[in-house]
């Protein structure tokens, strides 16, 4: 069974024990709180699939935080204009919550 769950205007498929980097849910959520998201789009319950429209009713998703602050890889952004001596380097680290999937509520 899994459902596809839209968390903070991103969607992910979501199984039971698996886990999720999501966006930073902010300082309101630390390690091992719980977290239930209703935005639920698709259930698939072993062939027998709901859609929804635009959500399925009474569905939702029951997390719990692993890791509240979790860094992503370091992405640098480069900018040359040639024969002009403008060169500009950037770095940038995205922040993520690592939250496992305890439950699926179909």
């Amino acid at each position: 069974m899994y459902v596809i769950v839209e968390i903070q205007g991103q969607q992910f498929k979501a199984e039971k024990d698996k886990f999720l980097y999501v966006h930073y849910l902010g300082e309101k959520v630390n390690a091992g709180d719980t977290v239930e998201f209703d935005r639920v789009l698709l259930v698939d319950a072993d062939g027998d699939v709901k859609v929804g429209a635009p959500t399925v009713e009474g569905a939702k998703v029951v997390c719990e935080v692993e890791t509240a602050l979790v860094k992503g890889d370091k992405v640098i952004v480069f900018k040359k204009k040639r024969r002009k001596g403008y060169r500009r380097k950037n770095g940038h680290r995205q922040t993520f919550t690592k939250i496992v999937i305890k439950d699926i509520v179909a």
